[in-house]
């Protein structure tokens, strides 16, 4: 009974310690802050934040469990196997529907199924109380940096430098400096939308835990952290997906139909030389 009473006593003292608001803002700002250590490789000083430990935590295991599902492919699919090829399907049937054909499909799915599963691991990761490496905002430019680059790079090789010009050219050469602007924007709104949604979720859900650390995390974490950290994925990816099919489908028109496009160049042309002709005269 004395074993029980002093349990008893303990777990009271810590459920109110537990319950107690203390300094939210403290709280809060100890949590954003990011902690970071220097390392000494012969003359070089290697930077390690909480962000990179993290990511290659996320990574390992997204790596460890789509390993384990998609082993061992059999004809006739077992569960883990149905819901790998549901998730290939699906990403090939969206990067189809943005105007790529199937060969070019099977060719980028492999990357932008890296962006998907990378962001879902480094954001879902944090229903486990630990930071996402999103909330460092070096995360998300870096991601839409490498997924701009990546655009660019895929649709010129699917439709060479002549159709990404056209892509920027398309539907008249006034609207370049605009196309421009526009590859600009693109990864900074990748990346904002995408350190904006993380980084709220992770301060929301850190007051939670300082203002009502029983039960209500928890019911919250499932959307915040979980579902919302999914969303995002998706999100990035399939904006990433539609980037290339933007470009890749003008290409597509112009390899399919050239003689559409040379009309143009010949109207152009003729409205020019009468305009010339009328101001002559």
């Amino acid at each position: 009974m004395n074993w029980f009473a002093e349990f008893f006593q303990s777990f009271k003292e810590h459920l109110i310690e537990e319950i107690k608001v203390g300094d939210i803002g403290g709280e809060i700002n100890e949590a954003i802050l990011q902690w970071k250590a220097y390392f000494n490789v012969g003359n070089f000083h290697l930077l390690i934040t909480d962000a990179i430990i993290v990511t290659w935590i996320a990574v390992t295991l997204i790596v460890l469990i789509f390993g384990l599902m998609s082993r061992k492919a059999q004809l006739k699919p077992n569960g883990k196997q149905t819901f790998v090829e549901m998730i290939i399907s699906l990403l090939i049937s969206t990067e189809i529907g943005f105007g790529m054909n199937e060969k070019e499909a099977w060719h980028v799915a492999p990357m932008l199924g890296t962006f998907a599963l990378m962001i879902t691991g480094c954001n879902v990761i944090s229903i486990f109380d630990i930071a996402p490496p999103a909330k460092n905002i070096a995360f998300p430019v870096a991601m839409a940096l490498i997924a701009i680059f990546y655009v660019c790079y895929a649709s010129i090789r699917f439709v060479g430098f002549k159709g990404f010009w056209l892509s920027l050219t398309t539907p008249m050469p006034a609207l370049l400096p605009f196309k421009i602007l526009d590859m600009i924007i693109k990864p900074c709104s990748l990346a904002l939308r995408l350190f904006g949604n993380v980084f709220g979720a992770f301060v929301f859900m850190d007051f939670i835990h300082v203002v009502i650390p029983v039960v209500l995390p928890g019911v919250l974490g499932l959307w915040f952290d979980l579902a919302d950290g999914v969303l995002q994925a998706v999100v990035f990816t399939y904006l990433t997906a539609s980037y290339i099919g933007e470009i890749v489908e003008i290409g597509h028109e112009l390899q399919e139909h050239p003689e559409e496009f040379a009309k143009k160049k010949k109207t152009k042309k003729s409205k020019k030389e009468n305009e010339t002709a009328s101001a002559a005269v």
